[in-house]
């Protein structure tokens, strides 16, 4: 359980899991429930359109603690696939992104950045995590970017 209080749902895991072992999937975005009690999965897909993970990220939408609707932050993972520089070949990462961007409503920033180490924590087998806070930030080459500096 996170500082916060907010606990991972078991589902997380196992969606996590079928991403990293089966790799049928290439991408989750998880959200903290609109009670704010558990980080639940929102979205999974097996589309490897970035563009739409990123654009359900930038429209992603979540609740103050008054109930109202504003913007929101997220928790994704994405297995990013590259080309390393010089015909070396391709590399695949397993990324963890935390959008939390600077425009949404205090609670939900300080919920989601107070929870984020618990859902990591439960998801063994990372190789990169980004943080967020403005479109910018999860352009894919800028993401392609970071992840790819370990090659």
């Amino acid at each position: 359980m996170a500082q916060s209080g907010v606990s991972v749902n078991p589902e997380c895991i196992s969606a996590f899991n079928e991403l990293k072992l089966g790799k049928d999937l290439k991408w989750i975005i998880y959200k903290i429930s609109d009670d704010w009690k558990e980080i639940v999965v929102e979205e999974t897909s097996r589309e490897a359109d970035y563009n739409a993970f990123r654009d359900r990220l930038v429209n992603a939408k979540s609740k103050d603690k008054r109930g109202n609707e504003g913007i929101g932050g997220r928790y994704a993972v994405y297995d990013v696939e590259y080309e390393l520089e010089g015909g070396e070949g391709s590399r695949s990462k397993i990324t963890f992104i935390t959008w939390c961007p600077d425009a949404a409503a205090q609670y939900p920033r300080m919920m989601y950045s107070s929870s984020k180490e618990a859902i990591k924590r439960a998801l063994n087998g990372l190789a990169a995590d980004i943080q967020a806070n403005d479109e910018e930030d999860i352009e894919f080459e800028s993401v392609k970017q970071r992840v790819s500096k370990g090659r």
